[in-house]
C-alpha cells in the first residue's frame, strides 16, 4: 500500500482505501479544532503541528496509513476553515464537495497539460471549458478564447505581458499602465517584473476609478499612440461598438511618434470588477468610453465579480465588461473550486498568439503537421496541473443557473448582514452599499476616541477573535462618510449556505470582543491607562 501508484485499473482500490483514513483525518481534525481557526495563535499552531509531524523526514518510514492520519489531521486542526461561517476575512471560499472530488481524479490521473501525449483527453477538455468561459465574457465576439491560470495574480500577469507584446509589434518602445489606487497588487507587481514603467495610480474617491481617468490619460497624451483605425463591421445594438468602442480588440495600430522627439508609448487601463478590501465595481461603460477616446486599451480584473455573469439578475452589474480586451476571471473565489482555478480571457484567440512557444520534444513542427496539438502556447507554465477538470465537474453539476443561483445567494446574504450591522447597537457599518459580498463594520466604541485610536481598537479586536480561534475577520483601511480613511473589520461572504443566524452570532462575537478588549487609548503615550483584557 505504500508504494501503491493512485492510477490505472488498480490504483483506485488502493486509493480508495487511502482516501477513507484521508476522509476520517479531515473529521477528527476539524472536531478538535471545533472552529474556523485554530486558538492559541500562530506560536501554539506551530509548537501543535511541530509535534505531530516531527520529524520530517523520518529515517524509516512509518506506513501510509499512519503519515496520512497523522498528517492530515494535524494539518485539519490547524487549519482555518472556509466551510465555517464565521470564516470571512479573504476571498477564500468552502470548496463545493463535487469539486474536490474531481480534484482529487485530477491528482490520481496526472496529466501534465503541456503536450498532448501527457494530457489527451484533459486537453480537449480544457478547450471546451475554456470556449464556454470565453463566450460567457465576450458573447458577441466571434472567435472569443480563454486560458486556464492559477488565479487572479497570473491573469494579470499574462494580460499585461500580452499588452506589452502588443505594443512592441506596434513599433512602441514601452507601455504604460494606468490604474486606480485600489487594483490589486498583482498589477504593479505584474509591471515590475516585466520591465515596465511604474503604473500610473489614479485616486479612486469612494473607491472607484471614475471617470476622472479622462484627465489622466490627457496628462499621458504626449506620450501616447493614436487608436487604429476602426474596422467596417456593424456595431450589436446597445454594445461596445455603438459607444464608438471595438469591443474588446487591440487599439495599437502602427505606431508614429505622437509629439516630436517624444517616444510613443501606448496605454493599457486596468479596471477592477471587485475590489479586494470592498467588493466594488468600476464604471465599466464610462471606464471604456474614456479608454476608447484617448486610444487607450482596457484589461478588467474582475477575479471576484466575474461570476457575476453565472446569474440572469447580476450580470449587468457587468455591462461593459466585454468592452475590454482582456478579463481576469477566478473560480476560486464566488466558483467554489479549490485553489486554484483562474481564467483569463481576450477577446479574440489571436491575441494569445505572444504565448507561442517551440520547444522540440513537446511540441515538434512535424508533429504538429502530423495532427497532435499544440498545448505549449496556453500558459507561461510547462508542467501544469488539469485544474480544468474539477471546474468542468462543477459546470456540468450546477449548471449556469444553479452556479447563478449560489452567487446570487452570496450577494444576498451580504445585504442581509450589512442590514444585522445597522441594526446592531455597538457596532457601525461603512456608509455606502455593500461591495459584492463584502461588508466593512466596526465597533461603535472606536469612534469615541482620540485620533488613531480607534483604529486601534479595531485592529486588536480582529486579533483577539483571531487569538481565540472563534472567528476570522478581515481588516480594510477604507474612507468614512466625512472622507476620513479608517480601519474597518471586513466580512467577505462566500459561503453558499450562510444563514442570518450565522451571521448574527458573528456581530454579537466581535461586540463582546470590542468589550473586552476596552475603551480605545491613544497609542504609545507614555502615561496612558492600561486596559487590562485578553490579548
Amino acid at each position: 500500500m505504500d508504494t501503491a501508484v493512485a492510477g490505472g485499473a488498480h490504483g483506485a482500490y488502493a486509493l480508495g482505501k487511502l482516501t477513507s483514513v484521508v476522509l476520517d483525518a479531515l473529521a477528527e481534525g476539524a472536531t478538535v479544532r471545533g472552529g474556523p481557526l485554530p486558538g492559541g495563535g500562530p506560536g501554539a499552531v506551530a509548537a501543535r503541528l511541530r509535534a505531530a509531524c516531527a520529524p520530517v523526514l523520518p529515517e524509516h518510514g512509518t506506513g501510509a496509513e499512519e503519515a496520512l492520519r497523522t498528517v492530515v489531521r494535524a494539518v485539519a486542526e490547524g487549519a482555518a476553515d472556509p466551510a465555517d461561517p464565521w470564516c470571512t476575512a479573504h476571498l477564500h471560499c468552502p470548496p463545493l464537495a463535487v469539486a474536490a472530488a474531481a480534484d482529487l481524479a485530477a491528482a490520481a490521473l496526472n496529466p501534465s497539460l503541456d503536450s498532448w501525449d501527457q494530457a489527451p483527453a484533459a486537453a480537449v477538455l480544457e478547450q471546451e471549458v475554456t470556449a464556454a468561459l470565453a463566450a460567457l465574457v465576450y458573447p458577441r465576439a466571434p472567435a472569443p478564447d480563454a486560458l486556464i491560470t492559477s488565479g487572479g495574480t497570473e491573469s494579470n500577469l499574462v494580460a499585461l505581458l500580452l499588452a506589452r507584446e502588443r505594443a512592441r509589434a506596434a513599433g512602441a518602445p514601452a507601455l504604460r499602465v494606468v490604474c486606480g489606487a485600489g487594483a490589486h497588487h498583482s498589477v504593479r507587481r505584474a509591471a515590475w517584473l516585466l520591465g515596465l514603467p511604474e503604473p500610473v495610480t489614479v485616486a479612486c474617491p469612494g473607491g472607484r476609478l471614475d471617470p476622472a481617468l479622462d484627465r489622466a490619460l490627457a496628462r499621458l497624451a504626449p506620450h501616447t499612440v493614436p487608436a487604429a483605425a476602426g474596422r467596417p463591421e456593424s456595431p450589436a445594438p446597445g454594445g461596445p461598438e455603438a459607444c464608438g468602442l471595438r469591443a474588446g480588440r487591440s487599439a495599437y495600430g502602427p505606431s508614429g511618434p505622437a509629439a516630436p522627439g517624444r517616444p510613443a508609448a501606448p496605454v493599457l487601463v486596468v479596471a477592477t470588477a471587485g475590489t479586494t478590501d470592498e467588493g466594488l465595481i468600476d464604471p465599466l461603460p464610462e471606464l471604456a468610453r474614456v479608454a476608447a477616446r484617448h486610444g487607450a486599451e482596457l484589461h478588467v480584473d474582475a477575479a471576484y465579480g466575474g461570476p457575476l455573469l453565472f446569474s440572469d439578475r447580476l450580470a449587468p452589474l457587468l455591462d461593459g465588461l466585454d468592452s475590454a480586451v482582456s478579463v481576469t476571471f477566478d473560480l476560486h473565489k464566488l466558483g467554489w473550486q479549490p485553489v486554484a482555478a483562474g481564467v483569463l480571457a481576450v477577446s479574440g484567440t489571436d491575441l494569445l498568439a505572444p504565448l507561442a512557444l517551440r520547444a522540440d520534444y513537446l511540441n515538434a513542427d512535424d508533429d504538429g503537421e502530423a495532427g497532435l496539438p499544440d498545448l505549449l502556447g496556453r500558459s507561461l507554465r510547462t508542467t501544469r496541473r488539469p485544474d480544468v477538470l474539477k471546474i468542468a465537474a462543477t459546470l456540468r453539476a450546477l449548471g449556469r443557473t444553479g452556479l447563478g443561483a449560489l452567487v446570487e445567494h452570496c450577494v444576498a446574504a451580504a445585504r442581509e448582514f450589512a442590514a444585522l450591522v445597522d441594526a446592531h447597537p455597538a457596532l457601525r457599518r461603512r456608509p455606502g452599499e455593500p461591495g459584492i459580498s463584502t461588508v466593512l463594520f466596526r465597533p461603535a466604541a472606536a469612534d469615541t476616541g482620540p485620533p488613531g485610536a480607534g483604529d486601534a481598537l479595531v485592529a486588536e479586536v480582529r486579533r483577539l477573535l483571531l487569538a481565540e480561534g472563534r472567528a476570522v475577520v478581515g481588516r480594510a483601511v477604507a474612507e468614512d462618510a466625512d472622507g476620513t480613511r479608517r480601519l474597518w473589520l471586513k466580512a467577505t461572504l462566500l459561503h453558499p449556505r450562510a444563514t442570518g443566524g450565522d451571521l448574527a452570532g458573528l456581530l454579537d462575537l466581535a461586540a463582546a470582543a470590542a468589550d473586552r478588549v476596552g475603551a480605545p487609548r491613544a497609542p504609545h503615550l507614555p502615561h496612558a491607562p492600561h486596559t487590562e483584557g485578553p490579548r
